[in-house]
């Protein structure tokens, strides 16, 4: 029966989640249980994607991402994919109405990371954000509100915020190993032997100016997504600050964390706030 098959799927999607992120795992958790799944089986979609053009170098990435990127379709249009994380994706993708261009975007954005490496302009900056993080927002969105058209036009605008701030604060975390490893420099104007304060505080003053715009966004997601989506916002408010405290030398010699009992005080002050109703 297909539907130990889907089960499987599934287990596999909550699988990659919380085997490659432990503070998504914890933010997802937190969502109530009629969304939580299909958040998994967006993640493992996205996590896979990226895995194939940032770690896989020992193999033919383009021609895994081009395999990728077929069974994906055919997953969607048949309903069905022998890959579970795939299968569970598409899974998702019907049962919300998930617009094509959003997943399709997002694998145009993976894709360049097989052959661009600097993004000179504020333009192609902005797009591989929309491609890369906006979109995956967008799709959390759609689950949600449960497909709700009208309520996804609402918060659209701060979703694609927060997914954008998301994306900037792990591009500043992680700018010595996508220089030193990846040979990508995503923040135009500010490649590896460039960074300085004056570049370091205008990207943190960008990010904070996302994070402002997604704040209230979050304060109108249905109950069921709230408290997650605030953990995770938290979550990456506290690594910013990190960031900020930390010199523009410093960030290019290391990678900045939050620790885990840092992780444990940010869960814990999240839930008392939102039961207290503070936001």
């Amino acid at each position: 029966m297909k539907e130990i098959f889907d089960t499987v799927s599934q287990k596999c999607s909550f699988e990659v989640t919380q085997n490659y992120s432990t503070s998504f795992s914890i933010a997802t958790k937190l969502l109530g249980a009629s969304i939580r799944q299909d958040i998994h089986n967006i993640y493992g979609f996205v996590r896979f994607a990226d895995e194939i053009v940032d770690t896989f170098h020992a193999y033919e990435k383009e021609r895994l991402f081009n395999k990728f990127e077929t069974d994906l379709y055919e997953a969607i249009e048949e309903k069905i994919s022998l890959n579970p994380v795939l299968n569970s994706f598409q899974m998702t993708v019907h049962k919300y109405k998930i617009p094509e261009e959003l997943y399709r975007d997002f694998l145009k954005s993976m894709r360049a990371d097989l052959h661009k490496s600097v993004y000179n302009s504020v333009e192609e900056y902005q797009e591989y954000i929309y491609g890369s993080a906006d979109v995956v927002g967008l799709m959390c969105l759609m689950v949600f509100v449960k497909g709700d058209k009208q309520k996804y036009d609402d918060l659209k605008y701060e979703a694609m915020k927060l997914g954008s701030a998301f994306q900037k604060v792990n591009f500043l975390r992680d700018i010595k190993a996508d220089y030193q490893e990846l040979d990508r420099t995503y923040f135009p104007g500010a490649s590896y032997e460039k960074m300085d304060e004056t570049i370091k505080n205008k990207i943190i003053q960008e990010i904070e100016e996302d994070f402002a715009i997604a704040y209230h966004g979050i304060k109108k997601l249905p109950n069921e997504a709230r408290l997650g989506v605030f953990t995770a916002y938290f979550y990456y408010r506290k690594l910013l600050q990190k960031l900020k405290k930390t010199s523009a030398c410093q960030l290019m010699n290391t990678r900045i964390s939050v620790p885990n009992y840092q992780k444990a005080a940010i869960l814990a002050k999240t839930y008392v706030g939102y039961k207290l109703n503070h936001y």
